[in-house]
């Protein structure tokens, strides 16, 4: 009987010792998950088609957050600024008339850049920029504030941006600029993507620019 209730100590303890090294490897991965979310990388999911056709909706996307810095958690000072965001990234960042929902958008304005657009034509520093990214389903039909507007000059500390479906993005032009500390990271690569039960596989990995 004694030799019985060591055994069964024993047992018991094993038992004790293998939820213990389960619940720290849960814990660590969590810690670890969490480290990676606030300060490395994030997925973000592409619900419109404001980005055709470099971004399908559908869209799964990794967001490099360590490139432009590192920020205080739930916050948008940074601990440390990284490179400054430069005209083509594609960013996501805090809507400005509702910080609570993101948003997916290309840089085409810096600091200091004068910009403007006549005819769906978009122009920087007095030249014409080229954009071989853009798409315009209304080629024919222009609108004001759309089409035609600016020259603006982009203020420090801020950036204007535009939707590469240029004649359906809610950008920039009607909202105004994107402060940088709204930033949130620079979509990086395409890790899954699908619309409904259509699998896109051939644009799993891909390079976003």
């Amino acid at each position: 009987m004694i030799f019985k209730k060591k055994d069964n100590r024993l047992a018991e303890n094993r038992k004790k010792n293998i939820f213990v090294e389960f619940a720290e490897s849960v814990l660590w991965a969590v810690c670890l998950a969490a480290f990676l979310i606030t300060f490395v990388v994030q997925a973000f999911k592409i619900p419109s088609g404001s980005m055709l056709e470099t971004l399908q909706i559908g869209d799964r996307l990794l967001v490099n957050k360590f490139l432009y810095g590192i920020k205080l958690p739930f916050s948008d000072r940074y601990l440390i600024k990284g490179a400054d965001p430069e005209r083509g990234d594609i960013i996501v960042f805090r809507y400005p008339r509702d910080p609570s929902t993101d948003f997916i958008k290309r840089i085409v304005g810096v600091p200091g850049d004068i910009i403007e657009m006549r005819h769906k034509v978009l122009y920087l520093n007095g030249k014409i920029l080229t954009e071989p990214y853009v798409q315009h389903l209304e080629a024919n039909s222009f609108v004001m504030q759309r089409d035609f507007w600016g020259p603006i000059t982009v203020p420090d500390n801020a950036y204007f941006v535009l939707g590469d479906n240029r004649d359906n993005s809610l950008d920039s032009r009607y909202w105004g600029f994107v402060e940088r500390e709204a930033i949130r990271g620079k979509a990086w690569r395409i890790y899954w993507s699908s619309n409904g039960w259509n699998f896109r596989f051939e644009r799993i990995g891909r390079l976003i620019e």
